[in-house]
Formats: structure tokens, C-alpha cells, sequence
């Protein structure tokens, strides 16, 4: 069928140089016919249809319109939404960072810890302090307690759930409040790899199978088979803005044709029938950062919705009270073809009895040449929201406008405007510039201009000139003046390689703010450390920092650097000098005891982690080379390659004539199910055996005979016996 071998066999009858079938045979094939068609019925005299018959091979070839055909739609590129079981280990982690500092007479240190205790699916508790020791001022040393909670995810729902300090949802045009309470939403990070925003689709049409290739921006974002019948080709969402994919299709003859098809791809929007929520309650957090336990009296909730009522508009509705408060309120994002998506919302709120309204307005489009952003918010009345009973109310004025544009010869340029005005404060109206260009891969120049339109002194300009010397190391030359002041640096240095390494900075300073500065800086296996000394208006300083991870996990303890989310434990079973691979990328050796932490891991991914078998004793058995890991976000899982040093020997049996068994003999080691066959001379490699070894050999005629032998203790080597006679078996 129109190229395709269906693997069916039907019954045709031959009429006067036709082919006839009954109704139900073509319907079995793949027909779409009218209830009344005539049964028999030729295929041939369905319009547009064409039969070969190739009687030697008793095959039959129908060439089919599609719309004679009852062909499912084939879906091309569709994302894998399977969701990786995630593990999850038993263990505890303490971040550290520590900092010295010496300024003057004074002399400051301060540290900042967080501590995670995490258990599988129970979740991960962690709190987080500050310590200030010394402050050079005269104050008295102290420490205040950050962040605690706990957090269990859900991710085959993608639902989060915490319990202590958090952050209410948000959305664009309201503001978060950071409570002590509960709070339940929907988390897409436990679901990393699912596409959240609408996909661009795009339709077409197989004759006979074909080869579908799709270009989006001139580069080929999937090439694929399809079988005849309608297809659907989803690209993913590499194109933010504007764009306009080709899709070619090529059938097995070589022939092509192909069409264009604008789409526009956005983050704002939702795919249809996709939610986004959360719900909150609890208090007020008020003074974080100065005092540990400082919360509201008066309890307040919150809850926002966001829901794909299609692929083009998002829906969003948000809501939150506490005492004498409550603020309502709803809005959109609507994509506008290829013409941008607006944004709209409006909310009202009463507080201790008076009243406000909100209204936001906002336009978004781009085509990765172009870019233009337009928001403005307004609040009228007295607008309140929960967070201005404990801090400042929100502006009664926040605008901004940016365009943008981006070429390979112009380089990038961007002009933007705010507006900000607060209740009780005049207004603030800032303009800028921003252009940057490379020249050559190597140097790259960056101009800035800021202007307040309300203040003629409030204004700046800068500009940087970076050389890179190589992929580590640059030189940057920058100038800046500002409210009548100017100041010139140059920096030059190497970064911290992520990997580890060694790295430094050096930088003088002229004009009003001279001075100096060298750092160097060291990331190992352990930890990260950082020293540094310099001047600043003529006044000298220097400090020292340390920040890494102690980790509690499989009776095992590691020092490690700062862990900032999910790892994992590889263990080799006590075996150590074992090479361990992160996606096929050396990432260390297990150490004395077969452990090794391996961090930067991808939480709810599956993580690839392998280890090298090359350098282990050829006795060594080992249950597999490569595993994946899923773990849990900030959380470890524990990753086993489970090894055993066996007793392993290399034979040569020989027959009672003395010749070598014959190729293709079988061993079996008595007391054991399997066989293993004999190679080359006689030879055959066996493991994992005991002292005193039994073997029944059967040779390819059916002949049977025996092997008894005592070994000597296991080493790393194989050992290798022979030739060994093998006695034929008596017959019973």
C-alpha cells in the first residue's frame, strides 16, 4: 500500500485484466469506502487509484490517494513525558562559608551554614543560619537563624509541598510575601524534561514513505522517517519570538518538495489544558536577616492559578488576605498570531475599610533580530496589598519600554525607559543605552548610558574593552563616570575553573576611587578557598574565605565542595583506585574504603555514571559498568557497582589420548547450573571456585568425562593450569 509492505495476505479474484476484492478485504487494508459500494469491488476503479499485480510473486502494489485511505496521524518529535523513578539515600549535609576580613583596625569574621537532613521519599529538612563573630563596631557576637523547612515533592504530579519558611507564589503583577506557614503548588522543576509551552505544530501529508526534515532558523532540528498517511511534527521550543520553520519532505524516489510555516513560541504562555498553582497560609516573616523568630501575629493565605485554556491564551488569577486585607484579582496572556503576546490584569483590594484597584498592561514580541517589551502597572485609590502592612506599599507608577536589536555586523544595541513613583515620593524617570559588539572572537567592547530624566546630575556613562588571551585567561579595561566623578580599572585574571583548579585576579584602580587588588583562589575535591588583599582610597584591607560541604551518607563521611543540589555515593565494595565516569566524563576514584561523592548531578535526570573495569584484577567479578541515576532535588542517592574478587582459572584439558578436547566441548562445574564451552587447545576460562573443583566435560559426540583438581588461594591473576587430563566417565 503506496510503498509500504502492510505484511497482510488477501484474497483478490482476477476479472478481465482487473483485480476484485471483497469490501471487507480493502477495508482490512486500509479503505475508506461508502457504505453502498458495490462488493466485489476493483480497485482500480476507485478514482485516482492504480493496481500492479505481479503474478510470479503473487504480490500485489495499490498506489492510493490519501483521502481513499483511513490512515492514522503519525505524531513526529513528541517529547518523552515518562517520568524517571527518582532514589533517594538516607543522609545529612551541612554547607559551610567562612569569611575573614581586615579593615583597618578592625577585624571581622563571619560564616554561614545550611544543614539538610534528607530520607528518600520523607523529604528534605534544612535550616540555615548567619554567625557574625566580631564585627570591629563593638557589637556583640551573634547568630540568626535564616530558612527552615521542610519539602516533600510529588514528582509524578509535579506537586511540591513545604512546611516552614517560604515564599508565597507570584505572579506578574503582584508580589510575593515570605510567610512561616505551609504552602502546596505545582513544581515543574520535578519534571525537568517536560515541555510546559505550547509546541509549534506543524501538519503535512505522505503519499508513500518518506523522509520528513524540519529547519527552523536555517538549522535542522529533526530528521526522521514517516510512513504514507497525515503527519504531525512537533519542533521543541528552541526559538523564543517569532520564527518560520521549513519542512521538506523526501520520498523514496528522491523526489522533494517543501513549504514554509511561520509559528511564534513564547515561556509566557501555557499549553492548553496545563495549570500552574500554589496555596499558602501561614505568617508574616518580618525583619529576616536581623532576628530569627520574627513573625506576624495575624495569619494571612494566598493562592494563584494559572491554567492553558489554549495554546494561544493563558488564563491567571490571584488571590490573598489577612486580617482588614484582601486583594482579588485576574488577567491573561494572548498570543497575537506572529505579532507578540499582551498581557493584561486587573485586581482590587480593601483594606481597614478603603479601597484600591490595580491595572497592569504588558506587550512582548520578538524575532531574535528585533525585540520590543512594553509593561506598565498602576495602582489607583488606596490600593494595598499583605506585604504593605509590614513594608512599603506598592507603586503607584512602574513602567519600562525596551527595544532591541541584535546583528552579527552591528552587534547588539538596546535603548530602555522607567518609571517608578511611590505614594508620598516623586517621580523617578530613568533613560539608558546599551550597545556591544566582538571583533575578531577575541575582543568585545561594551558602551553604556544611564540618564534620570527628573535630575540633570543623575547621570552616567561607561565603557569596557574586554581582550581574551586564551579560553581562561583575559585582560578588561573599563571607564565610568558618574555625578561629575570618573574612575578607570584594569582587571586581569583567570577564573576558578568549575572543574577545579587554580585561578587569581589582579586589578588597579584610577581616578577618584584608586587603588588596588590581587586574589588567587583554589577549588579542590574538599572545599573552595579564596585570598585576597588590596587598598581602597588609600585605607588597606584583606580577607580569606573558605566555603565547601561536609556530607554524612552510607556510614561514610566526605569532605566535598559546596553541594548546592542533588548528588550521589558511588560505591565499588570496598574495592579503591576504581575511575568513575558522569556521562562518559572522568570524574574521579574511589577511595580507600570503594566510595566517591560525585556532585552536580541533575535532580529528577537521569544521570549516566559508569566506572572503568581495565585496571581491575581479572579476577574480579563485577555485576555491571554503568548505572543511572535519578536523585532527588537537593538530596543524594546511593549508587552501588557491586563487586566480588572470585578464584578464577585458566585449564587446558586434554583428552586420555592426550590431545585437546575438541573445540566446542562443554564444562560444567558440578554442584552449579550452566555450561561453558572450550575453546582454542583445549582451553577454559572458569570463575568464582572453590578449593577442591569438579568438572563434567561433554564433548560434541556425546562423549562424557571428568575433571577433579584442588586450586591454590585466589590472587589478581587467573591461574592457569595444564594440561589436565579428563577421564572418560565410566559407564553406570
Amino acid at each position: 500500500m503506496n510503498g509500504a509492505d502492510t505484511g497482510q495476505i488477501a484474497h483478490f479474484d482476477e476479472r478481465g485484466g482487473k483485480l476484485y476484492a471483497r469490501t471487507s478485504t480493502l477495508r482490512q487494508l486500509g479503505f475508506v469506502l461508502p457504505d453502498d459500494a458495490v462488493d466485489p469491488l476493483a480497485p482500480a476503479d476507485l478514482d485516482g487509484v492504480q493496481v500492479d499485480y505481479q503474478s510470479t510473486q503473487q504480490r500485489v502494489a495499490i498506489q492510493a490517494p490519501t483521502h481513499w485511505l483511513a490512515y492514522e496521524t503519525t505524531r513526529l518529535n513528541a517529547p518523552d513525558e515518562r517520568v524517571p523513578h527518582a532514589d533517594g539515600a538516607t543522609g545529612l549535609l551541612l554547607n559551610y562559608d567562612v569569611r575573614g576580613a581586615r579593615d583597618g583596625d578592625a577585624t571581622q569574621l563571619d560564616a554561614s551554614t545550611e544543614l539538610r537532613a534528607f530520607a528518600g521519599r520523607a523529604g528534605v529538612f534544612s535550616t540555615s543560619q548567619i554567625h557574625r563573630l566580631g564585627d570591629g563596631t563593638g557589637g556583640s557576637d551573634r547568630t540568626v537563624r535564616l530558612d527552615s523547612s521542610w519539602q516533600l515533592a510529588f514528582p509524578d504530579s509535579m506537586l511540591r509541598l513545604s512546611v516552614g519558611d517560604t515564599t508565597t507564589g507570584a505572579l506578574d503583577w503582584t508580589r510575593p510575601t515570605y510567610i512561616g506557614g505551609v504552602q502546596i503548588g505545582r513544581d515543574f522543576g520535578l519534571q525537568p524534561d517536560r515541555v510546559i509551552t505550547p509546541l509549534p505544530a506543524f501538519f503535512g501529508e505522505a503519499t508513500v514513505p518518506s523522509t520528513v526534515d524540519l529547519y527552523v532558523g536555517g538549522m535542522r532540528q529533526y530528521s526522521g522517517s514517516v510512513p504514507p498517511g497525515p503527519f504531525e511534527l512537533t519542533t521543541i521550543p528552541t526559538v523564543n519570538g517569532a520564527g518560520v520553520a521549513r519542512v521538506v519532505l523526501t520520498d523514496a524516489l528522491g523526489r522533494s518538495r517543501s513549504y514554509e510555516l511561520p509559528f511564534y513560541g513564547s515561556r509566557q504562555l501555557l499549553q492548553a489544558g496545563l495549570s500552574d498553582w500554589s496555596a499558602g497560609l501561614g505568617f508574616v516573616r518580618q525583619r529576616y536577616g536581623m532576628a530569627s523568630w520574627d513573625y506576624a501575629g495575624q495569619p494571612m493565605g494566598s493562592a494563584n492559578l494559572r491554567y492553558g485554556w489554549s495554546d494561544r491564551l493563558t488564563l491567571e488569577t490571584h488571590a490573598e488576605g489577612s486580617a482588614d486585607v484582601f486583594v482579588a484579582g485576574g488577567g491573561g496572556a494572548l498570543q497575537l498570531g506572529s505579532a507578540g503576546i499582551l498581557g493584561a490584569a486587573a485586581a482590587h483590594s480593601t483594606a481597614d475599610g478603603r479601597s484600591g484597584s490595580l491595572l497592569h498592561l504588558g506587550y512582548d514580541w520578538t524575532d531574535g533580530r528585533f525585540a520590543v517589551g512594553l509593561e506598565s502597572t498602576r495602582t489607583f485609590g488606596d490600593y494595598r496589598d499583605v506585604a504593605a502592612r509590614y513594608g512599603p506599599p506598592p507603586a503607584r507608577v512602574s513602567e519600562r519600554a525596551v527595544f532591541g536589536f541584535n546583528s552579527a555586523a552591528a552587534g547588539s544595541f538596546a535603548v530602555g525607559y522607567v518609571h517608578l513613583r511611590y505614594p508620598g515620593a516623586d517621580d523617578s524617570r530613568y533613560a539608558s543605552a546599551y550597545w556591544s559588539r566582538t571583533f575578531g572572537g577575541r575582543v568585545s567592547l561594551n558602551v553604556g548610558l544611564n540618564r534620570n530624566l527628573d535630575e540633570a546630575a543623575d547621570r552616567s556613562a561607561f565603557a569596557t574593552l574586554v581582550l581574551a588571551l586564551d579560553r581562561s585567561q583575559s585582560v578588561n579595561a573599563g571607564l565610568q563616570r558618574a555625578r561629575g566623578r570618573t574612575s578607570a580599572t584594569v582587571d586581569a585574571g583567570r577564573p576558578v575553573p568549575a572543574d577545579g583548579g587554580f585561578g587569581w585576579r589582579v586589578q588597579a584602580r584610577g581616578g577618584d576611587a584608586h587603588g588596588g587588588l590581587a586574589e588567587v583562589g583554589w577549588l579542590g575535591d574538599s572545599g573552595q578557598w579564596t585570598g585576597g588583599a588590596g587598598t581602597f582610597g588609600g585605607e588597606g584591607y584583606a580577607y580569606a574565605e573558605a566555603s565547601g560541604s561536609l556530607i554524612r551518607m552510607g556510614d561514610h563521611t566526605f569532605a566535598a565542595r559546596r553541594v548546592e543540589d542533588a548528588f550521589a555515593v558511588v560505591s565499588t565494595d570496598g574495592v579503591a583506585e576504581v575511575p568513575v565516569r558522569l556521562e562518559n566524563r572522568p570524574i574521579g576514584r574511589t577511595d580507600d574504603d570503594g566510595m566517591l561523592l560525585v556532585t552536580r548531578l541533575q535532580a529528577y535526570q537521569r544521570n549516566q555514571l559508569s566506572i572503568d573495569p581495565m585496571d581491575l584484577p581479572a579476577t574480579m567479578r563485577i555485576d555491571r559498568v554503568e548505572a543511572v541515576a535519578v536523585p532527588r532535588d537537593r538530596a543524594g542517592t546511593l549508587v552501588r557497582f557491586a563487586m566480588k574478587p572470585v578464584r578464577a582459572a585458566e585449564l587446558i584439558l586434554h583428552d586420555a589420548g592426550g590431545h585437546p578436547l575438541a573445540l566446542g566441548s562443554r564444562v560444567q562445574v558440578e554442584g552449579r547450573a550452566g555450561e561453558t564451552p572450550v575453546g582454542y587447545d583445549g582451553a577454559v576460562y572458569l570463575d568464582d571456585l572453590d578449593e577442591q573443583v569438579r568438572l563434567r566435560v561433554r564433548t560434541p559426540e556425546g562423549r562424557v568425562c571428568r575433571v577433579q583438581l584442588d586450586l591454590p588461594r585466589a590472587n589478581e591473576n587467573a591461574i592457569r593450569l595444564g594440561p589436565l587430563p579428563c577421564r572418560a566417565e565410566e559407564p553406570r
